[in-house]
């Protein structure tokens, strides 16, 4: 495996309107795909390995084969550009520097699916980039490529931007569709799936922005171009969100596999005078891994082996000078904040991890405590309605494994040990 940047989805990143479609070009993949059948475009995207970049790594391709073909339903392409995981910074910019790879995926994944109406549910708060995709799909419709009849193939298809409204869990699938269709963002229960009654009880696919931004590539290079890159089984490239304590913070596209010891040789290392104490694979929603991981694979297997997610490949990077437990308490009010409230184990288990983990940070805890908040723990993990319950336990789990020493020492010395008032770091009292 090639280890080198691979910029394709940010190869025009630094050029001067590169947002613009004169830039970006004719969409000659879009027009390729649109002289092929719908199943062999299917195909091609199983062929090349392309799993989903939200996240979840589910494969693309076969995620579109699930929806029933001949059914007489409308189906509907919603792409899930909700991004809010604290630390992930890769489709905001994305979408700001290279809107028209994504509206170009839209058009091909459409015409895949047998889709007339497609959707980008974006976050409302970035508005300059509500803006963009806004001015895009303009461009678009003003060179033919949306509307009636693109490419003369008889194809049509209808793209809408709709700005969410600032709501963590609208980036669930399902509780994206409920506010896609005037509801309040909740998520539905399983099954049935979006594939089969989706948006307006009819035949969905929900795709992540940086999904299906890589389609055009993998329709106008082939699908062992694609394939070429990453591992075994987890293929091609990704953009991977360094930020934190790292000298040179950014996006970094780059195969799949490639190490965080790296991506760090790139980035210019941790802060000068400082080492790296812990960080996260892919979001504060992933176990968090320690500097014993540097070497660990950037893939869904090797991340997986190690007891963690690659995720949403958002590496936020910590030094010595972080508290674990202040951390881990800061990710916690966010999730507990923005639990929708729907199910129990969720909405009243983040809010007594914040207020049991409140205590610990304050030195006033016991180490009774740590087995409470990891029980509490246990009592979300796998019994809310959406991952968001099993995401807010993954700090809670992973810091008590691996910084269990750090949590006792707020209790020795009745404070964090990190605290300038505290005039102490270890064992300096």
């Amino acid at each position: 495996m090639s280890t080198t940047l691979t910029p394709v989805l940010t190869a025009n990143w630094d050029q001067p309107n590169s947002f613009t479609i004169d830039v970006y070009g004719e969409y000659a993949a879009a027009k390729k795909a649109l002289g092929m059948d719908p199943d062999a475009v299917i195909q091609s995207v199983k062929d090349s390995g392309l799993r989903g970049r939200g996240g979840a790594g589910f494969p693309t391709g076969m995620k579109w084969g699930f929806i029933p073909q001949g059914d007489g339903k409308p189906h509907y392409l919603v792409v899930n550009a909700d991004e809010s995981e604290p630390g992930t910074c890769k489709d905001i910019p994305l979408m700001l520097a290279n809107p028209h790879a994504l509206v170009e995926g839209i058009i091909i994944t459409s015409y895949a699916i047998r889709a007339n109406h497609a959707f980008i549910y974006v976050r409302g708060e970035v508005l300059h980039v509500v803006r963009r995709l806004h001015a895009a799909v303009r461009e678009a419709y003003e060179k033919g490529y949306l509307g009636t009849d693109i490419f003369g193939s008889g194809f049509d298809l209808e793209l809408v931007v709709h700005s969410g409204a600032g709501a963590y869990i609208c980036g669930e699938e399902t509780a994206l569709l409920d506010s896609l269709e005037g509801f309040r963002g909740q998520p539905r229960l399983k099954p049935p799936f979006p594939a089969v009654a989706g948006l307006y009880a009819s035949p969905t696919v929900v795709n992540n922005v940086e999904s299906i931004a890589s389609v055009p590539s993998i329709i106008g290079n082939g699908a062992d171009w694609f394939a070429g890159m990453g591992t075994e089984k987890s293929k091609g490239f990704g953009i991977f969100s360094l930020s934190g304590h790292v000298t040179r913070p950014g996006q970094y596209e780059a195969p799949l596999g490639i190490t965080l010891r790296e991506l760090l040789d790139m980035a210019g290392g941790v802060r000068a005078g400082h080492e790296i104490k812990f960080w996260t694979p892919g979001g504060s929603s992933t176990p968090i891994f320690t500097n014993e991981h540097l070497d660990v694979p950037l893939d869904f297997e090797g991340v997986g082996a190690k007891g963690s997610m690659l995720g949403t490949r958002a590496l936020q990077i910590f030094d010595e000078t972080t508290c674990v437990v202040r951390t881990v308490l800061r990710w916690t009010e966010f999730y507990a904040h923005e639990s929708c409230g729907k199910c129990t184990p969720c909405r009243e288990g983040t809010y007594w991890l914040k207020q049991v983990l409140k205590r610990l940070e304050k030195g006033q805890g016991t180490e009774e405590d740590l087995a409470t908040i990891t029980d509490i723990a246990d009592n979300i993990l796998g019994r809310s309605f959406c991952a968001l319950g099993d995401g807010a336990t993954s700090p809670i789990h992973s810091s008590v494994k691996y910084f269990r020493d750090e949590y006792l020492k707020h209790f020795e010395i009745g404070g964090c040990p990190f605290d300038p008032k505290k005039s102490t770091l270890w064992g300096e009292q």
